[in-house]
């Protein structure tokens, strides 16, 4: 089961092909549950998803179906680090 939030989109990004196999488009949604503190959070599409951006502007409303990723990776120094990810699965423009 994935998660979910609405909001409006407030910035899209070009596809960024980051190895041979792997591609992602990032794009940052506004969640506008608090409009005192709003939050900017950044999606990513990956592969053949990324195309699921395409016709989306700034300020449209928007529904997103992702899941959290998460990773650890060790730098050739031996530090260790951890990533996070937003990997949306469903992007769709919410009507009015």
């Amino acid at each position: 089961m994935g998660l979910e939030a609405n909001g409006r989109i407030h910035a899209c990004f070009d596809v960024e092909q980051i190895t041979e196999r792997f591609r992602k488009r990032e794009f940052v949604v506004e969640l506008g549950d608090n409009p005192r503190y709003p939050q900017f959070v950044k999606f990513q599409l990956t592969g053949d998803r990324c195309e699921q951006l395409d016709g989306f502007k700034a300020g449209d409303e928007v529904r997103v179906e992702f899941s959290l990723r998460g990773r650890e990776w060790t730098s050739p120094q031996g530090e260790i680090r951890y990533f996070n990810s937003l990997d949306v699965w469903t992007l769709e423009r919410l009507r009015g």
